[in-house]
């Protein structure tokens, strides 16, 4: 699937989305899901990490293996695609806190190499 943008509508839905995300996340490299603010433990990590109650979207590697999520960053967004928040895997951890990204539609050409593998 090289060369196929993952969303149609992302930059549409994320116009302040920097260029380097963008692309990661158009080419799966990194993953784009919601902020799930009705989890349990989203109002106390808001309380310990500055910024976090604006974010709407979370960006992460979907290819970090569980035993090295410490190591890993998490970049939380507005609904926008501001950064509000850089957060360590150290500070936390993102279970629980995804949803699916309800906003951003699969394009066709994504959906047909999904169907149609190689």
């Amino acid at each position: 699937m090289n060369n196929v943008n993952k969303y149609a509508n992302i930059q549409n839905e994320l116009p302040k989305l920097q260029k380097v995300l963008l692309d990661a996340i158009q080419s799966e490299f990194l993953e784009i899901q919601s902020v799930k603010k009705q989890c349990e433990k989203y109002p106390g990590a808001c309380e310990k990490i500055d910024g976090l109650e604006k974010a709407y979207f979370v960006v992460y590697s979907k290819y970090v293996k569980k035993a090295d999520h410490r190591f890993e960053r998490f970049i939380f967004l507005d609904e926008t695609g501001h950064e509000v928040c850089d957060v360590s895997g150290q500070e936390m951890e993102l279970y629980g806190l995804l949803a699916p990204c309800m906003n951003l539609e699969l394009s066709k050409e994504y959906e047909e190499g999904l169907s149609h593998p190689v």
